[in-house]
């Protein structure tokens, strides 16, 4: 059972002890009830029963609501009408107040913000960012200002206990800071008649003490549970544990967010044209650098569960590993047919609890294919990649961006010879949707996807396909295999589905290094703390993939060596909730091509047998993202304000040295 470590008798009383804390009325300071701290905190197995109702309230991005979203970048769209009260629709119009609608509005809910959070529900609709980060602050407070009375414990009880209050102390702020901006940083329990005045930092400000504890939380854990005295006791349980690697990769990701152009210079518009969204803080992005190639180095030394899973496929489009495969690429972000086993294979390194079996499948696994004549049942939403972004994070084969001119592109083959992962999370023309040969007749035409212009599915004067189609010319795979659908039937219960989006995995260390690296000095730079200059952070994952390396004329050039990592990164984290946050710290929201989401245009050439041919050898004739008479789906007209979503009204109003972000 990973939910929770240890079975502790008195955490209930300790929980409601606690109360239902939310943001609000932490800041306004709800006195504790009588806590029995004697039994409380007195030993490891009850003091870290205490720590668990932390780890238990770490939000499900995904399965949050029955049509979550979680994607508000560039990179994806939903369908037009159904979608259009999700979040992801808001945040194209600029309408971020919706980030905690609570339906009353009209709106959909999101992982950002749930009514009834519970902290000690095991219910994933009762977790929330927002309804919790004060309330787990408050208790890592709490359990640190008693860790005296924890008596009955060894000293390596002691460090791994006060390592992940100090953790989680940090992580609960770093989680709103990504979102808001700069908070008050609070690091001791709040009396109950004391006046509040705590002072909202800068964001520099956050991350410095964010860092304070991450440093400190990372000297105190292990790099393996398995391997102390204290997870010999739970061995097969570990894998959700916070540990050293954890606390190094964060500690690296808020000091490259501090260094970044946004925080650097300020919420500004214009800066892909002026070359601001260049400017890091270089000291902040060598530190950050050094932190995470420390993780690297655990990493790559053995010591620690973690490492990139294999990119392994004996069939790429249905997700089939080869035969001898230790690991499987795929199950970082689902599982079939393995007793609904936890995602993230080897390369998790952050996850919240173990998800409810079966419980992905009639709020997530509904989502991602085509709707049109109920081949994905039950829920209308479609969550769809854009052209745009496709055509961007999704280069060639040798490791050029669609359109450096020595990258081999050929409009005619669109498909042919793209980096590997386009054909492990993109469905496109002439994909087999269904594996299974449809037993009704009307359904048989759907069996491979039409997407080209005037296909089966894309959007015409039909009703039904404008809204069941894709408005893009693509669906995704990535998340949820394509055999979710009603003839293969793999959301039903027999298909074991599991899904989850690590927080932190491998593979984002390796980017978040490359990235410090470029902004500190460029490709050739290389911390003492691990073996692996800038570029070679890039080409690890790509070799793991199979795409060529980064040019030698991208690693050459500093700002395009950045581009690089950029675009490398939106392709190994497409789809995984980052990208707003990728775009808002580089200053590029506001700007074009980001602010825009396209669809792809294109026509079949001659008579492409899909039934028996590969669908990336088909020709295609007038490949673009417009046609003649027509524009862009959306144009996401921002200001600065878009920098940073708005606090809510009951926060702002509590005293006045808590102000509401610029513009809202």
């Amino acid at each position: 059972m990973k939910k929770y470590l240890y079975n502790i008798i008195g955490i209930a009383a300790l929980s409601l002890s606690m109360g239902m804390v939310s943001c609000t009325d932490y800041l306004d300071k709800e006195p504790d009830s009588t806590v029995g701290a004697e039994d409380a905190f007195k030993n490891f197995t009850n003091f870290q029963g205490f720590v668990e109702e932390i780890y238990n309230c770490i939000p499900n991005k995904e399965s949050c609501y029955w049509c979550t979203s979680f994607n508000w970048g560039d990179d994806e769209i939903m369908n037009a009408g159904l979608g259009d009260t999700h979040v992801t629709a808001h945040f194209d119009l600029g309408d971020y107040r919706h980030w905690y609608d609570e339906g009353d509005k009209g709106g959909q809910q999101s992982w950002l913000n749930r009514p009834g959070s519970d902290p000690t529900s095991t219910d994933k609709f009762k977790h929330s960012l927002s309804g919790h980060a004060w309330y787990c602050i408050r208790k890592a407070n709490l359990g640190l200002e008693n860790l005296d009375k924890l008596t009955d414990a060894t000293t390596e009880e002691k460090r791994i206990i006060k390592g992940q209050l100090l953790f989680f102390r940090a992580w609960w702020h770093h989680q709103q800071m990504e979102w808001w901006g700069g908070i008050p940083y609070v690091d001791r329990v709040l009396g109950a008649d004391e006046q509040l005045n705590l002072p909202r930092l800068s964001f520099k400000e956050c991350a410095e003490r964010c860092a304070e504890d991450y440093r400190e939380a990372a000297d105190l854990l292990p790099d393996n549970w398995d391997n102390t005295n204290v997870g010999r006791k739970t061995l097969g349980k570990n894998d959700l544990r916070i540990t050293k690697v954890c606390a190094l990769g964060y500690l690296g990701k808020v000091l490259l967010w501090a260094a970044s152009p946004l925080n650097e210079l300020g919420a500004q518009t214009g800066a892909s044209k002026n070359g601001n969204t260049y400017k890091y803080n270089t000291e902040l992005a060598t530190r950050a650098a050094d932190a995470l190639a420390e993780a690297i180095a655990h990493i790559e030394s053995g010591s620690t569960p973690f490492a990139l899973a294999e990119y392994n496929y004996e069939d790429i489009y249905n997700h089939v590993a080869a035969k001898g495969s230790k690991s499987n690429f795929s199950d970082i972000f689902r599982t079939t047919g393995q007793g609904w086993k936890m995602p993230g294979s080897v390369e998790a390194i952050l996850c919240g609890p173990m998800p409810d079996n079966n419980g992905s499948n009639w709020n997530f696994a509904k989502l991602w294919g085509p709707k049109v004549n109920n081949l994905v049942e039950h829920d209308a939403i479609i969550h769809m990649p854009t052209a745009n972004y496709v055509n961007y994070a999704y280069g060639m084969a040798n490791g050029l961006p669609l359109d450096d001119p020595e990258s081999g592109f050929d409009p005619t083959h669109p498909f042919k010879d793209r980096d590997p992962r386009f054909y492990h999370d993109i469905m496109f023309d002439g994909f087999k949707f269904l594996n299974t040969t449809p037993d009704d007749p009307n359904d048989k035409q759907y069996q491979y996807l039409e997407l080209f212009t005037g296909g089966n599915m894309v959007p015409t004067g039909n009703p039904e396909r404008n809204a069941n189609g894709s408005r893009t010319g693509y669906f995704c795979q990535k998340l949820v295999p394509h055999q979710c659908n009603k003839y293969d039937g793999m959301y039903n219960w027999g298909g074991a589905l599991q899904t989850y989006l690590p927080y932190m995995r491998v593979a984002d260390i390796y980017l978040l290094y490359a990235e410090a690296g470029a902004a500190a000095q460029g490709a050739n730079f290389k911390s003492g703390k691990c073996q692996r200059t800038a570029v070679d952070a890039i080409n690890v994952l790509r070799d793991r993939v199979g795409a060529g390396h980064v040019a030698s004329k991208i690693a050459a050039d500093r700002i395009k060596f950045i581009d690089e990592v950029r675009r490398e990164r939106a392709c190994e984290l497409a789809f995984e909730g980052f990208r707003w946050q990728d775009l808002q710290r580089w200053l590029l929201l506001t700007e074009y091509p980001y602010n825009v989401k396209t669809r792809q245009e294109f026509r079949r050439v001659g008579n492409f047998n899909y039934a028996e041919n590969d669908p990336r050898d088909a020709e295609v004739t007038g490949f673009s993202e417009k046609i003649e008479g027509q524009t862009i789906i959306v144009e996401r007209k921002f200001s600065t304000k878009h920098y940073l979503l708005p606090l809510k009204e009951s926060e702002v109003y509590l005293y006045s040295e808590y102000p509401q972000n610029p513009g809202w």
